[in-house]
């Protein structure tokens, strides 16, 4: 084990539960440092787990009354199956026959392991909020207790841990030393754990909340109103990588989401794509998400939002690299994202100003018609940096704006009738909220789409959506895909219609 890292396990306590007989074979075994867990079922060999291994501690199968002996020296068990030990970080989980009755016991090693965040500690410092993915069992919950001692006992912010199934803080109401001087809720149900995420921010004034396994759509959201309101955000969630949560329907909006945009035929000609591409929807929950590779390897993307950005356009970031050495930490790998003049320009916000360029009408009038109308639209006197050519119908029929829009990439033209205020106000409102009709069309399409793969997830079961002409069905077949889903059109127009397969 690396020398900077320190383990407190607190095994006596496990132990001392255990049937004498198992205490004392378990008590005589080597190597207990990376003992992983007990298990104990009825009618089988009591066995215990190591990281390669896993070593039967007698040929005498479990008895009802061997794991009646263990429960009853545990606290009761929660709605997840689950109880402790007061004041460890130890985990004893059971499995019920179907009456009930207890008939077999995990018996978990809590360990408090100190030093793990030293290859982070530069990232927590930054203040910003940071979300913890990996596989089970590769120490996101460890390093979650490390930053909550770190961020209360170092830098004494006012530190509030939402421990669900006291994985955090352990069992008890007191609260394992391992979180420093964080303050512990505990949460009844698990059903509930959004409510106490809430509760925390509006009754005990956090500066920094710390949450284990954020898992659902509530659960998202109620992180999403805690960052809003400027709390620094520590979690989890279900998922090994950014890719993962990006494509999971329940928890993109802890990296921004996704929704369709339609592109103007200027725009989508200069991305050479679509009209309809995918763009995030929102700020990330979660400014910076680190991936546990391994218990020594990290990946960090230190701009979410400009990650975000780039994968749903195709390219694939790298993020840095980190390893941990006796020392210290190495950076193996530098971030990496694509950046140059044109793809910057190709990222804009979609709310950017419109530059019209009027020709042959009042410039006056045409200011006071955006003005009144409060329109993202700005007039320009260069024709390079115009969106569209806005000019009157008879003008229109002349060659001289026609040989403009030519000269200057084909820039679109558009006419009014007559040369009025009201001529105006009647074409910015149509062009406007034109693109905000088609814009919201897309998006109930995404809405339909996202309910339907959570029923697929729900059920493992084909789902339906609703019948839609040629148009819609390619673009529900691409937004699908994108989810990394399958589909298929089945029936007949005018009742043809996509598939989400499992």
């Amino acid at each position: 084990m690396n020398p900077r890292i320190q383990v407190t396990d607190n095994l006596e306590e496990l132990l001392n539960i255990l049937p004498p007989f198992l205490k004392e074979k378990v008590s005589s075994m080597e190597g207990l440092e990376d003992l992983i867990e007990i298990v104990v079922d009825l009618g089988r060999e009591p066995e215990a787990r190591f990281p390669n291994r896993g070593v039967l501690l007698s040929n005498e199968p479990v008895t009802i009354e061997d794991i009646n002996y263990i429960v009853s020296k545990v606290g009761s068990f929660d709605g997840n199956n689950r109880a402790g030990i007061p004041k460890t970080l130890h985990r004893i989980s059971c499995i019920r026959n179907r009456k009930g009755s207890i008939i077999g016991l995990t018996l978990r090693v809590g360990r408090a392991v100190y030093g793990t965040v030293d290859i982070i500690r530069d990232v927590i410092e930054t203040g910003k909020s940071i979300l913890l993915l990996g596989k089970p069992g590769v120490g996101k919950t460890t390093m979650l207790r490390e930053i909550a001692r770190i961020l209360s006992d170092e830098f004494k912010k006012r530190v509030v841990v939402v421990d669900t199934s006291n994985e955090i803080g352990g069992d008890g109401d007191i609260p394992h030393p391992a979180i420093g001087r964080a303050r512990r809720m505990q949460v009844s149900s698990p059903e509930r754990q959004h409510d106490v995420m809430i509760e925390a921010v509006e009754n005990h004034m956090p500066e920094v909340i710390v949450i284990d396994e954020i898992g659902t759509e509530l659960e998202a959201k109620a992180a999403r109103t805690i960052a809003e309101r400027g709390v620094q955000l520590i979690g989890t969630a279900h998922g090994i990588s950014l890719e993962n949560i990006l494509l999971n329907p329940t928890l993109s909006d802890l990296v921004g989401g996704i929704q369709a945009v339609t592109l103007s035929d200027e725009e989508a000609k200069k991305r050479g794509t679509q009209k309809t591409v995918l763009e995030r929807k929102a700020p990330p929950t979660f400014d910076i998400v680190i991936e546990i590779r391994d218990r020594d390897t990290l990946a960090i993307h230190h701009d979410v939002a400009q990650v975000i950005d780039y994968m749903l356009r195709g390219y694939s970031p790298r993020p840095e690299i980190r390893t941990r050495r006796d020392y210290g930490y190495e950076v193996i790998e530098e971030a990496s994202i694509p950046i140059d003049e044109e793809i910057e320009e190709r990222f804009q916000t979609k709310n950017k100003h419109i530059r019209v360029y009027p020709f042959g009408i009042s410039r006056n009038r045409l200011e006071k018609a955006i003005r009144e109308l409060d329109v993202p639209a700005l007039i320009t006197k260069k024709l390079d940096e115009a969106d569209f050519i806005l000019t009157l119908a008879s003008h229109e029929k002349r060659e001289g704006s026609k040989l403009l829009a030519k000269a200057h990439r084909n820039i679109p033209i558009y006419s009014i009738k007559s040369n009025t205020l009201v001529q105006m106000k009647n074409f910015l409102r149509g062009y406007f909220n034109g693109e905000e009709q088609e814009e919201s069309e897309y998006n109930k399409i995404l809405e339909e789409i996202d309910n339907g793969i959570k029923k697929v997830l729900e059920t493992l079961e084909p789902v339906e959506l609703a019948p839609q002409n040629a148009r819609i069905r390619r673009l529900q077949h691409q937004i699908i895909e994108r989810y990394n889903f399958r589909s298929e059109s089945v029936g007949e127009e005018p009742y043809r219609r996509v598939r989400i397969l499992p």
